[in-house]
């Protein structure tokens, strides 16, 4: 499920704020980006995020900032730039090159500037970190569970517009039944006299054709998954498989009512159902 979590944290010595991005997934994919110091705490941060957030493509930056009046932002390791300037110097006279650089060079070179975070407060930095970052956690997880709120409605919502069609498909079966006998009596009647067919086989085969077209299993199988579906929200737990695949059969009891039905009214609400059963199926793909 999306998600956004913010905290920071500010005082005469730290300036801490921690980002979380959540994305739909069916695992757990951290992406870390933390200052050097911490880069030794991943699994730390993959733990602490897996406790509340289960799943999804979770994407963690943490900026950190020490604002401690006897610390620089850099830190310049003098000893070294010393032995470099001195070596660039001897290579300098060696070949009659010019020194007007080596001081820019010396600066330059490899490890002679640090960030002063390479410094050692990092496990007390960290703990400062730590706080900041559960409440960044706790923040994204309260934006999920709003957005799991206004999904529940969304379900709650598709649910009762498909059992108001199924509803409004009940009460047009009669008139449906009452055509079809009359448009077989109007077809038939005459042509069954002239041809002197047996009554009681006709009867038969209308009796076939009438069950073949009888749709009271699958309106009361999908009220059944209806009222099911209808369980799994009101049980409080996250069981978007389950939502699956009641969803799925939602469909077929729908897609076999629409192919038998053989009525345009009752069409008309076959395919408001549709309509609503790809909402709820694109909301389950949100739910673990």
């Amino acid at each position: 499920m999306t998600g956004f979590g913010l905290a920071s944290y500010e005082d005469q010595d730290y300036a801490i704020q921690v980002e979380i991005k959540t994305l739909n997934s069916k695992f757990l994919d951290l992406s870390f980006r933390t200052p050097k110091q911490f880069s030794d705490k991943e699994t730390e941060v993959k733990t602490m995020i897996s406790a509340v957030l289960e799943r999804g493509k979770v994407n963690v930056t943490i900026d950190f900032l020490s604002k401690k009046e006897d610390e620089l932002p850099i830190l310049i390791q003098d000893e070294l730039f010393e032995k470099y300037y001195r070596k660039y110097g001897e290579m300098a006279d060696a070949v009659g090159a010019s020194a007007s650089e080596l001081f820019k060079l010396a600066l330059q070179s490899p490890n002679v500037i640090l960030s002063n975070n390479e410094k050692s407060d990092a496990e007390a930095s960290w703990k400062k970190v730590k706080g900041v970052l559960s409440a960044a956690i706790a923040d994204c997880d309260d934006f999920r569970r709003k957005e799991g709120e206004v999904l529940l409605t969304k379900f709650r919502e598709s649910l009762e517009s498909i059992e108001a069609s199924l509803n409004h498909i009940q009460e047009l079966l009669p008139r449906r039944k009452e055509r079809l006998v009359n448009k077989i009596k109007n077809n038939f009647s005459e042509w069954v006299k002239e041809q002197a067919f047996d009554e009681n086989r006709f009867e038969q085969e209308l009796i076939y054709y009438f069950e073949k077209l009888d749709i009271s299993e699958e309106i009361v199988r999908l009220d059944a998954h209806l009222k099911l579906f209808a369980n799994v929200l009101d049980s409080g737990r996250s069981e978007g498989k389950k939502m699956g695949f009641v969803s799925q059969e939602m469909g077929r009891e729908i897609n076999t009512i629409g192919s038998k039905a053989n009525d345009a009214a009752i069409q008309h609400h076959v395919i408001a159902m549709k309509d609503e059963l790809e909402k709820i199926k694109e909301q389950a793909l949100n739910i673990l």
